[in-house]
């Protein structure tokens, strides 16, 4: 295995050119029932394009956890990989990742990152016309305590959810791989593929 740090492990030196998973999702057609294409694009730093991943999840269904961690785990990128970032807990409508199952399944640490503050009131009352809103409900309370961390510019905030590292090292870490917009690059390259090959 490339020297480097895995979910067992503590980060000692967080490297300019780490390897950093962006996994995000594209549109989609809400209650249709249909599948979305989930995009994971690998950086080093912020600095160099080095891997493309894709796999598809149902909307509003069941499947976002282990998809993405077949995706994952079965790309050729998965040894030199560090931390992954996801786009929030949520893809595809409702369908949830658990980032603790995902976590134990990638021996990765994870960040589910937001721009915005997820509101929990109007996220039960939306999965209330779901099947198995339960489940589901508790997939994204399990994601644990909701961090706000400073983004790039030093004037806008972001809300993460964290498996496997702390909040130290994912500051340091979305500082390292943010450097065109506040939102870390993977991420963002990301969401404009995925968006793209979407529409």
């Amino acid at each position: 295995m490339p020297s480097g740090i895995r979910a067992n492990r503590s980060f000692r030196v967080i490297k300019p050119e780490i390897r950093v998973l962006g996994v995000d999702d594209g549109a989609f057609v809400p209650h249709s029932g249909g599948s979305v294409s989930i995009i994971g694009v690998v950086y080093r730093g912020s600095f160099w394009f080095d891997g493309l991943m894709h796999t598809e999840v149902t909307v509003d269904g069941f499947d976002a956890t282990d998809r993405i961690a077949e995706m994952i785990l079965t790309s050729p990128h998965y040894k030199q990989l560090r931390v992954a970032i996801l786009n929030g807990v949520t893809f595809a409508g409702f369908n949830v990742v658990n980032i603790k199952t995902l976590h134990r399944r990638i021996k990765l640490p994870l960040i589910a990152l937001t721009q915005k503050k997820p509101n929990l009131i109007e996220i039960r009352k939306a999965l209330e016309n779901l099947p198995k809103s339960e489940q589901r409900w508790r997939d994204i309370l399990d994601a644990g305590s909701e961090y706000v961390i400073p983004a790039r510019n030093g004037k806008s905030k972001l809300y993460v959810h964290l498996a496997g590292l702390s909040e130290q090292n994912a500051v340091r870490i979305i500082q390292i791989a943010s450097s065109r917009s506040n939102i870390p690059e993977p991420l963002r390259v990301a969401h404009l593929i995925a968006s793209g090959i979407s529409k």
